[in-house]
């Protein structure tokens, strides 16, 4: 029979109180005071006499801390108390508090040990969960615009198929881990800064965590102990149109198997190329729009750009509406694709205007000619004198403010303290 959990029946232990922190802790400070007194009443930490209790006493701080580290639990239990999650009063939390779920996460380690088993008085619980794998998968807009499906073949390991992943031959007993003493995991010191030792659990690499050990002579001859091989399975993925940089396709349950644990998924993480043409917005695209000094006065009508999907954009441009430079022309509907249904974003075409190159025009006639059908220049601007100046028709834009006495565009300034302001010179 398990023991009651905090703030049962008959129990007036509060919860805040039995973790040593106010009502207004924060979850940082919840979990702070929850690793010291797991740590302090974890039942391996005690001598064998005082077993019994430290394993209520580290069940009730666990809950606690399984109540009051997540926000709508914690705003449950500050309103209702603990009977909240009393199904008998119309509550619940849905399942038991797995308190190896829990230790997996927070130390790496579970009550009595090592993978293989529980404490004293503890029942059969659910297999951990390995890891997840994640990994960066590089996709094209093109790809993001149409979708894609990828068949691919994934080394994994999986559970030994001859020994059933008990790493030994059939009918052979493994003996206890001499190193680990049957729990699975020993105590490692690993360095965390200057000076600054920690001590945490760490899986026994002589069994593996499993506990158990067997013989060289003993061992399973396909994986030779290790309880898994390697093997080569064709996985495929789907990446919908309308995908987004960042974005997770998940497939559950095909990261690499572990013994006592149930597989964890393969996460790609969609990782978008830049495109030469496009640039995405949300759902959004935007491009330039490429076109002559003659276009943007007289218009046009021709493809002007060849879309995601290989279609190209015809724009049908009138006489008499004239394109400047920097202006945008929106086209709705040839955006990215939503994810649901069949909307899609807007496409915006940036007006760039291609001017012809110096001496383009050979006769003064010509000349003549494209300036009486051209605007005229501005109004003449009317003053007392006039210097004509030389000037330079290539220049850097950059240099601006090089006069203004601004130290920086002195001789040997070298701007090494980014948050120190500019130093006055001496006069």
């Amino acid at each position: 029979m398990s023991s009651p959990g905090p703030g049962a029946e008959g129990d007036d232990v509060e919860l805040y109180e039995l973790l040593g922190v106010s009502k207004d802790a924060s979850q940082n400070d919840i979990k702070k005071a929850y690793r010291k007194l797991a740590l302090q009443h974890h039942p391996d930490k005690v001598p064998e006499d005082q077993r019994a209790e430290s394993e209520v006493k580290f069940k009730s701080v666990t809950q606690a801390y399984e109540i009051l580290r997540d926000e709508e639990k914690r705003a449950m239990y500050d309103k209702h108390g603990m009977a909240a999650f009393d199904p008998s009063r119309g509550g619940g939390m849905g399942e038991e508090v797995d308190i190896n779920d829990i230790l997996a996460q927070m130390f790496g380690m579970g009550v009595g040990g090592g993978g293989m088993g529980g404490g004293p008085g503890a029942g059969p619980r659910r297999p951990r969960r390995g890891p997840d794998e994640e990994s960066k998968y590089t996709v094209s807009l093109e790809d993001l615009y149409k979708g894609k499906t990828v068949k691919f073949a994934a080394n994994k390991n999986v559970i030994c198929g001859t020994c059933k992943g008990t790493g030994g031959k059939e009918k052979v007993k493994p003996q206890t881990c001499d190193r680990c003493k049957g729990h699975g995991h020993v105590e490692a010191f690993r360095q965390v800064g200057p000076g600054l030792i920690t001590r945490e659990a760490a899986v026994c690499d002589r069994c593996q965590g499993s506990g158990n050990y067997f013989k060289e002579k003993d061992r399973c001859k396909k994986c030779k102990g290790k309880r898994t091989v390697l093997e080569t399975k064709p996985l495929e993925i789907y990446i919908p149109r309308g995908s987004r940089q960042g974005e997770r396709i998940v497939l559950e349950g095909e990261a690499d198997q572990h013994p006592d644990q149930t597989p964890g998924n393969l996460v790609f993480v969609l990782d978008e190329e830049p495109h030469e043409v496009f640039n995405r917005i949300g759902d959004d695209l935007s491009a330039d729009l490429d076109i002559t000094v003659a276009e943007a006065l007289c218009g046009f009508s021709r493809v002007v750009i060849q879309h995601l999907d290989g279609r190209g954009i015809h724009i049908d441009r009138p006489r008499g509406k004239v394109l400047h430079p920097g202006q945008v022309l929106k086209v709705e509907g040839e955006g990215m694709p939503l994810k649901r249904g069949e909307s899609k974003g807007n496409l915006y075409l940036m007006v760039k205007i291609e001017f012809p190159e110096d001496g383009w025009l050979k006769d003064d006639a010509a000349y003549e000619s494209l300036q009486k059908l051209l605007p005229g220049p501005p109004p003449e601007i009317k003053v007392d004198e006039s210097d004509e100046v030389a000037y330079d028709d290539d220049a850097d834009i950059d240099e601006m403010g090089a006069n203004s006495g601004d130290p920086r565009f002195g001789e040997g300034w070298e701007d090494d303290d980014e948050e120190a302001g500019p130093q006055c010179a001496q006069q």
